[in-house]
């Protein structure tokens, strides 16, 4: 594996771009969108997984095709342990429940696990979660 996957630097490009105030939406992100299930959907519905789907399809590598976090769970093939620009899959809330979020791993600092991804903190960035949170770590197939 890559020291940095091609989708790296195509996330990176994409730093910055964040949800609109109510009543208006991003068209940017309404394209992440485009590449999956809720194609159409505005900038106010979750958005971390339509980025990664948009991500991997900028280099040719074909996604879920679905918005939810945790379908990245059955998707390519699971690692051990994190790998430069591996998926991350997090649980959000109760961890038996169907609510998540994922993103890139980018490292781990202090028990925590960096990230980026789209929708965290409203936008595309890097963001830190707690370890205990990880789901799975995916590579493609």
């Amino acid at each position: 594996m890559p020291a940095e996957p091609a989708w790296i630097p195509v996330a990176r490009t994409e730093i910055g771009v964040h949800t609109f105030a109510p009543g208006q939406s991003n068209p940017r992100v309404t394209a992440y969108h485009a590449l999956t299930n809720i194609a159409g959907y505005d900038d106010k519905a979750s958005w971390c997984s339509s980025f990664v789907n948009w991500t991997l399809a900028q280099v040719g590598i074909t996604g879920t095709g679905s918005a939810l976090a945790r379908s990245w769970l059955d998707w390519g093939k699971a690692l051990d342990q994190p790998v430069p620009g591996c998926i991350v899959v997090l649980t959000r809330d109760d961890p038996t429940g169907w609510k998540g979020h994922v993103g890139f791993y980018l490292r781990h600092e202090a028990g925590q696990i960096v990230l980026l991804g789209g929708n965290q903190l409203d936008c595309v960035c890097e963001n830190s979660y707690p370890l205990a949170s990880v789901l799975g770590y995916r590579w493609p197939a």
